[in-house]
């Protein structure tokens, strides 16, 4: 077996990772919402319809800013259905995802959630740029965010939220590249109404953080033009540029599929350049950082070939969509991406998996039943727990195999994150799938005299997967043998394996 290795030094570091990097996603979108984090009735539900069971969850997974409401639904959404009482609130068409929207989960609930989140959970909210513009974003803001003594800030008083809700991380709409996006606009067009959008905010509040939409994917034919035409717009008005990237094995390709991180790392790399260049151009010595509002693994051309059999008179309330069951395998390149974001904690300071309950989520539930954990529930859980800090800069000298899509790749993807304490956490995951893969780390000046945890999240079947008869069919697990021996660590990762090694 040949041997994996990296070296760490404390002198060489990446960035502080920003918490929010543990972002996630609630849209109004099949059942995320609905019978997802909100099921009045249900047997956990508090007296603002809230599954406890699901609560719990989230707080275990470690969430931080949570996105809302999309997403595509945002660009048909109108923020004056989701507030008042909830009887008269009135039920939408939704043109993104084909369904009816009855509003009783609105503004006034996604807040209460939050706060019982806990207080790291942050709300970061879209505003409506596909089918509405600057007027209504102000109106939403101020609803919002203003004290009292205004018609919107008393409405919300009067509503029963007597304190604003303190928003401070806004999204300005969302994925306006998109020809399926409502309201789809050019780049030119986009980029003047989100500055138009940026400059009205910032005048209600100096302070927000304002989030640009960049591309949807770097597969997309405008990609890079996109955002470079946006940022001369906003270059000045906003703090952030988003991407949006989903993976799922292409005609049966695991090879590709599981060094899935090498496109996202492309793509951050590719979005850095493009927004430097811009402000070199423009003379500017503000750096514009990234928002990956948006990622996750998603099985996509199965959703695209049911969306096509849906019935045009056919608007259901909270169908099942996008309810995917991850696999091992899934988590193992979940875990991978989570390393890459990581390794670009310099400059990806929010992320948001899409999305949270339900819905290519890491937590599922059925209607008036239990709630569990998906595979790729525990690589987060263990990234938002351990992965706070310092991210150390690491070059792996890897084996590698071969890919149909990126050639030759390593076996190895890896990062580490050196904590206030000093503790340090290396993130590793072998994307070999039927080799053991030795590893060696030479840590330099950190300090550090033992092995405090490995456990890895591997499994004789690829396959294998958590279902609501089986819940713990995969949980991560022990490893024994990994040492620290004359400053070096030595370990052994599982074939197809996500692992945690905890050093202090």
């Amino acid at each position: 077996m040949h041997t994996a290795r990296f070296t760490l030094d404390p002198a060489f570091v990446v960035g502080e990772v920003n918490p929010r990097l543990f972002g996630s996603f609630v849209e109004h979108l099949g059942r995320c919402v609905y019978t997802g984090v909100f099921e009045p009735g249900h047997p956990t539900a508090d007296d603002k319809g809230l599954r406890g069971d699901v609560l719990a969850l989230v707080r275990e997974l470690g969430v931080t800013a949570v996105r809302y409401p999309g997403g595509n639904f945002v660009s048909g959404y109108k923020w004056e259905d989701s507030v008042g009482p909830a009887e008269d609130r009135p039920r939408r068409l939704d043109l993104a995802w084909h369904s009816t929207e009855t509003n009783r989960f609105g503004l006034s609930e996604y807040i209460d959630f939050l706060r019982k989140i806990g207080p790291q959970a942050e709300p970061m909210m879209a505003v409506n740029l596909g089918t509405r513009g600057v007027a209504e974003a102000l109106e939403l803001q101020e609803y919002a965010n203003h004290a009292r003594g205004t018609a919107l800030s008393d409405l919300r008083v009067a509503h029963g939220d007597k304190d604003p809700f303190g928003i401070r991380l806004w999204c300005l709409g969302n994925e306006m590249d998109g020809p399926w996006q409502t309201g789809h606009k050019t780049a030119e067009e986009y980029g003047r109404l989100a500055a138009e959008t940026a400059r009205a905010m910032r005048q209600q509040d100096p302070g927000v953080e304002l989030v640009a939409c960049g591309s949807s994917s770097q597969s997309m034919p405008t990609f890079a033009a996109w955002e470079a035409t946006v940022l001369e717009e906003t270059y000045d008005l906003v703090d952030h540029i988003s991407l949006h990237a989903y993976y799922w094995p292409e005609d049966g390709d695991l090879d590709s599929f599981l060094a899935s991180a090498v496109d996202m790392e492309s793509f951050i790399d590719n979005v850095v350049a493009t927004a430097d260049h811009v402000g070199a151009k423009l003379k500017s010595k503000k750096r514009i950082n990234l928002s990956f509002d948006e990622w996750n693994v998603w099985y996509l051309p199965a959703w695209e070939a049911r969306a096509r059999t849906f019935e045009q008179d056919d608007w259901p309330e909270a169908p099942r969509l996008l309810e995917d069951n991850y696999s091992v395998t899934d988590a193992v390149v979940f875990g991978s991406l989570l390393i890459a974001l990581l390794r670009h904690a310099d400059r990806v300071t929010v992320a948001c998996l899409a999305q949270l309950v339900n819905v290519i989520a890491p937590i599922m539930t059925e209607p008036g039943g239990p709630a569990w954990r998906q595979t790729t529930f525990f690589p987060f859980a263990q990234a938002s727990r351990y992965g706070r800090g310092q991210v150390l800069d690491v070059r792996v000298d890897s084996p590698t195999y071969g890919t149909r899509k990126y050639g030759e790749t390593d076996l190895l993807h890896a990062t580490a994150v050196r904590a206030e304490d000093g503790t340090v956490t290396v993130f590793a995951v072998n994307r070999g799938r039927t080799g053991a893969l030795p590893l060696e780390v030479t840590l330099n000046g950190l300090g550090l005299t033992s092995v405090v945890e490995h456990s890895a999240l591997a499994d004789a079947d690829p396959g294998a997967r958590n279902t609501l008869h089986a819940p713990d069919r995969v949980t991560p697990h022990p490893v024994e043998g990994t040492a620290l021996r004359d400053g070096t660590l030595h370990a052994v990762l599982e074939p197809l394996s996500w692992n945690v090694i905890r050093l202090a």
